[in-house]
């Protein structure tokens, strides 16, 4: 069925072409065959991956899975294939965070090299790719986080051309042994931009003057490696640059690019997060399953207990979603286009909502495996501390669902629905019976209504006009996805257009919870015209952030039935993952009830969105037992 687990031993990586297969499938039979001893040994030890980067090196995995086409000197194996990408993330989140990890870091120092002018660095990084090198992302530093304005790394000119790099950098991955580290700095002999001031007003172009992305070595010997900054076989390093020389030749970016090239990178690598995610989940799953089915407490298997089924029936149904919506996000990626921006808020998500899913996933099934899930055996351990650390990379839930706000008024409300607007005048306490219907009314009418209105009200045209896009096919052809390299600036996110999604979900309405859910989304919609965020809500991080919970959940859905549609997904798995959806959505609203900051009327319809899954126990027990079927269907070589 297309919904079960992935299985490394028996997947045959199909949707490849020849070359990607044999190097997904040395990969999977490289960890096969050091097995799963070897494996939590060198974890438990904390021993550098050296064995697994001569196998990079020999097999050239990261040369031909992360040189773009346009880097390859003629080499057809070699481009920058997000789908490809991705399944190698999967895989290597399969068999241990730390692997995954150091590929992820390479991609992200790749990142600002690849979408350079400089042709000399690109040349380089592609030389040190062929030989086997890892890169590196200079852009953390202890003192300031994600305040990148604020940067301390200070490069002073000097005569002649070039500068002297001082400056130290923090939480940087591959720091150790990086062949290029792409680091971001500012100039000495620049002002610096006010990040307090930043947040408010946009600074003008300007005021980037100072700021550079360039290149850095870690062999050399004004690079001063200070410590691995985590316990773990991972190397997270804290280095300084002591006045390090940096050439003409070594500078990526300059001015408001630079920050461009930073943003844009994390948008290419926060991608590969969910997943890491999904590859750890279903290696949990495994284990879980099969220990829960096996064993036997009071005369009954652990899976027969009320409270396991429950926890197994909505960690398959999660994990499930995550896997829909991730292969259906590839698509977005790959076919995006300056035209077409919609990735950047489903790329959020990735990195946001599956990685928080796959959180959840592995503490439910830790109440399900136990004491089992501790020993020193097992890969749970590894996954648990993955899984906790997944959504706190590549920034925060916080700064990826503030990124995400940014889409919400489009992605609810256009190409249809501005007359939602009028129900700001009811009073805040107005029956609910009436919002619904008024609500209701405007929501189903107005896409018949928007064309007029735009029409009688020249200055709505563009408000109301319908976005639209070619569709967006599967994509997991063998292309180069070299728009990722030219993504341009990071701003605009305001004018990026969205599809209308109700007709999706209506097209699943017969699946009970479904239509549930979009009851709730719709509701919410009206919340938003009738009690949006005041102006001080909107500069509360805390208020928009339960605002946040309940957009996202809408988007996320969206994109999993999307691939339902194209998989065929079982109605059942959809409406127990639906299930799950209400319930959470109903939470949310609760939490945004409760916030001492909500006003009356927002207090009043948050709650019109709390409903209740439809129970059924015929479904229950299809998806359970399917859930069921897994125990045993893998375990790694010992």
């Amino acid at each position: 069925m297309p919904e079960t687990l992935f299985n490394p031993k028996t997947c045959e990586f199909a949707e490849f072409d020849a070359e990607t297969r044999r190097l997904l499938r040395a990969t999977v039979d490289w960890f096969e065959t050091r097995g799963k001893a070897a494996l939590k040994r060198d974890d438990r030890e904390r021993v550098w991956y050296s064995e697994f980067l001569d196998f990079v090196k020999r097999e050239r995995v990261f040369a031909t899975f992360l040189t773009p086409a346009a880097e390859a000197n003629g080499d057809p194996n070699k481009r920058w294939d997000t789908g490809r990408i991705a399944m190698m993330s999967k895989v290597l989140g399969f068999y241990g965070m730390s692997y995954w990890y150091v590929w992820q870091v390479t991609i992200l120092g790749l990142g600002p090299i690849w979408q350079s002018d400089n042709k000399a660095a690109k040349q380089r990084a592609a030389a040190l790719l062929d030989s086997g090198e890892i890169f590196a992302f200079g852009l953390s530093e202890k003192e300031h986080g994600a305040d990148v304005y604020s940067t301390d790394m200070v490069l002073e000119p000097k005569r002649g051309g070039g500068f002297t790099a001082t400056g130290g950098k923090h939480y940087i991955g591959n720091g150790n042994l990086a062949g290029m580290v792409s680091v971001f700095g500012r100039r000495a002999d620049k002002p610096i931009i006010d990040s307090a001031k930043a947040l408010n007003a946009k600074p003008a172009q300007d005021d980037y003057e100072g700021y550079l992305f360039f290149v850095a070595d870690s062999k050399h010997k004004n690079y001063k490696l200070r410590r691995n900054v985590v316990d773990s076989q991972m190397y997270v390093a804290a280095f300084d640059l002591e006045k390090y020389p940096v050439a003409e030749e070594d500078i990526l970016h300059r001015g408001e690019a630079a920050f461009h090239a930073a943003m844009n990178t994390v948008n290419v690598g926060k991608f590969n997060l969910g997943f890491g995610a999904v590859g750890a989940c279903e290696h949990a799953f495994y284990e879980s399953i099969t220990h829960a089915e096996n064993r036997i407490l009071f005369g009954h298997r652990v899976t027969e207990f009320p409270q396991v089924r429950s926890l197994l029936t909505d960690s398959y149904a999660r994990l499930i979603g995550m896997k829909l919506y991730s292969e259906r996000a590839i698509d977005y990626l790959r076919s995006a286009s300056p035209e077409d921006r919609r990735y950047l808020l489903f790329n959020a998500i990735e990195k946001m909502t599956v990685t928080r899913q796959g959180q959840r996933v592995i503490e439910d099934l830790a109440d399900v495996i136990a004491a089992r899930g501790f020993e020193n055996d097992m890969y749970f351990p590894m996954a648990m501390l993955g899984l906790f650390g997944l959504p706190r990379l590549e920034g925060t839930v916080h700064v990826n669902m503030a990124l995400s706000l940014k889409f919400m008024a489009n992605y609810m409300f256009h190409p249809s629905d501005a007359g939602l607007a009028a129900l700001r005048v009811l009073p805040d306490a107005a029956p609910k019976g009436a919002v619904r219907a008024v609500s209701s009314a405007l929501s189903w009418s107005s896409r018949k209504l928007a064309p007029r209105a735009g029409a009688a009200v020249p200055k709505l045209r563009a408000e109301l006009a319908a976005a639209r896009y070619p569709e967006v096919p599967t994509r997991r052809d063998a292309a180069d996805d070299e728009f990722l390299f030219r993504q341009g600036p990071s701003a605009g996110l305001g004018r990026i257009r969205f599809t209308d999604w109700r007709p999706l979900f209506e097209k699943y309405a017969h699946v009970p919870n479904v239509a549930i859910f979009l009851e709730q989304a719709l509701a919410f919609q009206t919340l938003l015209a009738a009690a949006p965020p005041t102006a001080d809500q909107q500069r509360d991080v805390d208020f928009l952030f339960a605002i946040g919970e309940l957009f996202t959940a809408i988007p996320y859905a969206q994109l999993i039935l999307e691939q339902a549609a194209i998989e065929g997904t079982d109605a059942a798995v959809l409406d127990q993952l639906f299930d799950v959806f209400v319930r959470e959505f109903a939470k949310n609203a609760l939490a945004l009830h409760s916030k001492p900051t909500a006003t009356k009327a927002q207090q009043t319809r948050a709650l019109d969105l709390v409903r209740r899954p439809a129970a059924d126990a015929t479904r229950f027990d299809k998806v359970l037992a399917e859930a069921r079927a897994h125990a045993g269907g893998y375990e790694m070589n010992p």
